[in-house]
């Protein structure tokens, strides 16, 4: 009945030949709705499109804004490629603002700006701010809010893409931290290796919950990464400082598994994302050391005083490696820069490396930095002459600099770690002077900085493993004290005891004696015909090499300067002791180091005595 009435009204309302069907499709135009909305025209569209496409100058883009058929959507090409073209040719974008035809455009764009499909939409955010538009202005507020109120319904590729833009325009964006919660609760979406690896670099700094997915999601896709993208995601964890060890242990292992030889770049930023997160693994670093000793000639002088310090700071030395790093530093020595040569220095005394060419490359050392000292920040400066006395090359000009006390005023009254890693390498070029610098009359450290030393250690809420089982077993292996000293008396020395024992090995009272190593010393007597002083010295697993039982740098010195100060070295490595699960086991274990240093001094003596 509706029906009919409704076709009866019609025949009366309209003109003739007009019919009901007409008049249902007659009426006021609904506006097109969403991205995804055509121009009734397709083929005047596409025309359009064409002549943006082909566009050589501005002027031929501009001049298509005074069509009448240009919509908002292809206006919004119109623009991005007008910034395009306004950075290839370095136009002037503000004569480009000023012309009213850019003004029509972003007219024709503002009225309708919901018909602007997606992709054109997210790179007006880019375009409009190329073109010199301010980020806080009206056009690209109102772009940004389109952007916003389709983030749901965006695709997870250009949400990827919308992040990655927004995180490298560098400013604060409102749309951001959207986009980035979107991406979170998408997270399990994201497949493909590229996807991951990108997002990990450019935008896990802003989100660490976002960066937390990520991490799963590499780790799940790990397998199919190539050496490039094993590269950039270490990379990213590297300056992110996330030390996420399931993870770097995917990546060393599939890196492993790449049969072909690395490209330098793989191998220089591998090297840097495992030093900067102390991420050490030695199948890796082996590959690491040996396909990078071919390319060590190509690198800049910068590059190679880097790889240095990275193999040094993982505790890992090659042999092969580190005697082609100091051919370089001859081969190159007026193309490195003092900075660059101290930093391979202090990395060969770290791992306690002497070059096979010694005599040359020391010589050359102190030829660069003779007069350069001035040059260098107090800190590098004491870096580098704790590192020539770790490899037994002081001189005295060096020691006297750095142990003046204008020096130590430079450093006095700065709290910072450096800081006080600089005062703690004062104390061992101290000792290098005192102990193994003959020729050397001053200046020293005062009494008052080497009293003010205490051994980190000592604090029982943070001892080691290692140490408390010394305190434990110590007391019933040397006797009680005052028998002996659980604490070092020689500064800067990580000993755990000092004992002096008489000609049957009994203890005496250390406190007793005079103490010749010492600047003050509390007791008087000497020591009894027969008696010698014993050390307890222990070695922590950071102490050694990662790839064997070699003592690095700070250990030797240690035990130089002991043996140097008149002890016998009772040495507790932490691979040997901490296997010892018993207490009486520890006891009967220290007992026997003791006595075997005590023979091995009597074998020596007797060796001596049967030499003259």
């Amino acid at each position: 009945m509706a029906a009919h009435l409704l076709r009866r009204c019609c025949r009366r309302l309209l003109p003739p030949g007009a019919g009901p069907e007409r008049a249902l499709r007659t009426g006021p135009a609904r506006p097109a709705e969403g991205p995804r909305a055509r121009p009734r025209d397709d083929g005047e569209e596409q025309r359009l499109r064409e002549l943006i496409r082909a566009a050589s100058s501005p002027q031929e883009l501009l001049q298509l804004s005074r069509g009448p058929a240009l919509s908002s959507n292809l206006a919004a090409l119109a623009i991005g490629r007008l910034a395009r073209m306004s950075g290839e040719q370095r136009l002037d974008s503000a004569d480009l603002r000023g012309d009213p035809r850019f003004q029509q455009l972003l007219a024709t764009l503002d009225a309708q700006i919901s018909q602007v499909w997606n992709t054109p939409l997210l790179q007006l955010l880019r375009s409009l701010p190329a073109l010199g538009l301010a980020r806080g202005g009206r056009q690209v507020r109102s772009v940004e809010q389109e952007v916003l109120w389709r983030l749901r319904r965006l695709p997870l590729r250009q949400l990827v893409q919308l992040a990655e833009q927004l995180a490298g325009q560098g400013h604060d964006s409102l749309l951001l931290p959207e986009v980035l919660r979107k991406l979170e609760l998408r997270w399990t979406e994201l497949d493909g290796t590229r996807t991951v690896v990108t997002l990990m670099a450019k935008v896990g700094h802003l989100s660490p919950a976002l960066m937390e997915r990520l991490e799963d999601k590499a780790l799940e896709l790990a397998e199919q990464f190539d050496p490039d993208e094993l590269r950039r995601v270490a990379l990213a964890l590297a300056l992110q400082q996330r030390r996420c060890v399931p993870l770097l242990r995917a990546l060393s292992y599939h890196l492993l598994q790449k049969p072909a030889e690395l490209p330098l770049p793989v191998l220089t930023d591998l090297l840097f994302a495992f030093s900067k997160l102390s991420f050490q693994q030695p199948q890796v670093l082996h590959r690491l050391s040996l396909e990078l000793q071919p390319h060590l000639g190509s690198l800049s002088p910068a590059q190679v005083p880097r790889c240095a310090r990275s193999f040094a700071s993982l505790r890992w030395l090659s042999r092969p490696l580190a005697e082609a790093i100091a051919q370089y530093c001859l081969d190159n020595t007026q193309n490195l820069s003092i900075t660059q040569l101290c930093g391979v220095l202090v990395s060969f005394a770290r791992l306690n490396f002497q070059p096979s060419s010694s005599e040359e490359f020391f010589s050359m050392i102190h030829e660069r930095l003779q007069g350069q000292e001035q040059q260098l920040d107090v800190h590098l400066l004491t870096d580098v002459v704790w590192s020539l006395c770790v490899l037994q090359q002081p001189r005295a000009p060096h020691l006297r600099q750095v142990l003046s006390p204008e020096f130590q005023a430079r450093l006095r009254g700065d709290t910072s770690p450096r800081a006080q890693s600089s005062w703690l390498k004062l104390l061992h070029i101290n000792a290098t002077a005192r102990l193994e610098a003959p020729g050397y009359e001053g200046p020293f450290l005062p009494p008052e900085v080497l009293g003010g030393y205490r051994d980190g250690d000592k604090d029982k809420e943070k001892a080691t493993p290692l140490q408390r089982g010394l305190r434990e077993a110590l007391p019933e292996a040397l006797g009680d004290p005052p028998g002996h000293l659980p604490v070092p008396r020689v500064p800067s020395i990580p000993a755990d005891a000092e004992a002096v024992l008489d000609s049957d090995n009994k203890a005496l009272p250390v406190r007793d004696f005079a103490a010749p190593h010492l600047s003050h010393s509390e007791g008087t007597k000497a020591l009894p015909p027969g008696a010698r002083r014993v050390a307890v010295l222990r070695w922590e697993m950071p102490q050694f090499s990662s790839r064997g039982r070699e003592l690095l740098g700070r250990g030797s010195l240690a035990r130089r300067h002991l043996r140097a100060a008149g002890f016998l070295l009772a040495e507790v490595p932490h691979y040997e002791f901490l296997e010892l699960k018993l207490e009486r086991q520890r006891v009967a274990y220290l007992k026997d180091k003791v006595a075997k240093a005590l023979a091995s001094d009597t074998a020596g003596d007797t060796a001596t005595d049967a030499a003259a």
